[in-house]
């Protein structure tokens, strides 16, 4: 560091703190590859993380070593993943002494300088960057002079202890409103099939008409998709697809496709084109257990994978199949488990009850209206959970100023 750049950082320090660059104040130990040669049955059990995805857990995975490691932590470490997608994770090592693998790199405090988890949480801080450099690169992944070339502002030894005792709070306080706020945010979720049940399996719902879904609903489903890429150039008709739908979950008003057909496509092959006011959901593979469901905003074409429902108007009204269409599982109506995907013939023949006409608009009407209240709760709950959630980075950056 040059001497201008080190005036200036110790002036921008409350005054007894000072810049010290990791390497002078820690050691840095590399972890080593761990083999399966590395263990059998009659090897002496040795405790070993293999990387971030052991981190948390209270006594990682068990090897039987035929050799004996060579690269350990030591209670007081702080862990650091170096190599793949989870480059720049930290977390304390484990209350004994533990073989580490090539992922990750133990960080030493030196005795009587740092305290552990003043240095853990400045590390939590600036990781955070050296890892979106790091994902930049065709291999994530961070060198053992990446680590030691962190510059720490370090306090006097109780300031340290006293800092990292206040954060220590704040996050707990934070783990807290956290736990509330997705609890309201579970709870406002489960509202909306909440409201569907009391409306569908109400003593009212009993005594409606039930017809098959193909007396009240045309039922049809999409093209193959197109894959030549001659039928997307200057593509302007939107084409709907299941991924759409999973884009949104549940939509009343699908209106975004990602991909647009030419009129070379539905010339050439004949594409099939659902209006407005449509309701889509998947009949094809894995997504069928998602159960979403869209009403088309737009006129539109849709592939195969998704089957389609335009109810008659004299019938049926849109919101109302729609909604009671939301409280179907279409899993138990699959015929082919080994590749899951729904009959069209199958789907016409489930039965939906069928009040009149103006009873179906009345009932739409007031589900819509409890729909758009939860969404307005359930917003307001995801807004506040994403303020707590950007609280952490807040403390941290104000503790390591001296503003703590």
């Amino acid at each position: 560091m040059s001497q201008k750049v080190e005036m200036r950082q110790q002036s921008q320090l409350p005054k007894g703190w000072r810049w010290l660059s990791l390497e002078w104040i820690c050691s840095v130990h590399p972890g080593q590859h761990i083999l399966e040669a590395h263990y059998n049955r009659e090897g002496v059990g040795i405790g070993y993380l293999t990387g971030p995805d052991d981190f948390g857990k209270i006594f990682p995975s068990i090897a039987k070593w035929t050799e004996k490691p060579k690269a350990w932590c030591q209670p007081g470490d702080i862990l650091v993943t170096v190599k793949g997608a989870g480059v720049g994770k930290s977390n304390l090592a484990p209350e004994e002494k533990i073989a580490i693998g090539r992922q990750l790199m133990a960080v030493r405090p030196k005795a009587n300088i740092l305290d552990q988890l003043f240095l853990y949480n400045y590390l939590v801080l600036q990781l955070s960057d050296l890892r979106k450099r790091a994902m930049g690169s065709t291999v994530p992944g961070l060198s053992r002079g990446d680590i030691e070339k962190i510059n720490v502002p370090l306090p006097p030894l109780p300031e340290q202890r006293r800092i990292a005792a206040r954060i220590q709070d704040l996050m707990q306080d934070i783990n807290r409103a956290r736990a509330a706020c997705e609890k309201q945010l579970e709870a406002a979720q489960s509202l909306p099939a909440a409201h569907l049940r009391e409306v569908f399996e109400s003593d009212e719902a009993k005594k409606w008409e039930m017809k098959k879904l193909e007396d009240v609903c045309k039922i049809f489903s999409g093209s193959a998709a197109p894959q030549e890429e001659k039928y997307f150039e200057n593509g302007k008709y939107p084409l709907v697809r299941v991924q759409d739908l999973g884009r949104f979950g549940r939509t009343v008003n699908l209106v975004d496709a990602r991909d647009h057909i030419n009129d070379l496509a539905i010339k050439e092959l004949n594409m099939i084109k659902a209006e407005k006011g449509t309701i889509l959901f998947p009949k094809s593979g894995a997504a069928i257990a998602t159960n979403n469901r869209a009403i088309l905003g737009i006129d539109a074409f849709v592939v195969s994978h998704l089957a389609a429902l335009k109810p008659f108007s004299e019938v049926a009204e849109t919101f109302f199949v729609y909604y009671w269409l939301c409280l179907i599982d279409f899993v138990q109506f699959m015929e082919n488990l080994g590749y899951p995907s729904l009959k069209l013939s199958t789907i016409s023949k489930i039965a939906i009850p069928v009040p009149p006409l103006s009873e179906q608009r009345r009932i739409a009407t007031k589900i819509q209206k409890l729909m758009q209240e939860v969404e307005s709760t359930r917003a307001a709950c995801k807004k506040q959970l994403g303020i707590i959630n950007s609280l952490p980075q807040k403390i941290l950056e104000k503790a390591f100023r001296g503003k703590l």
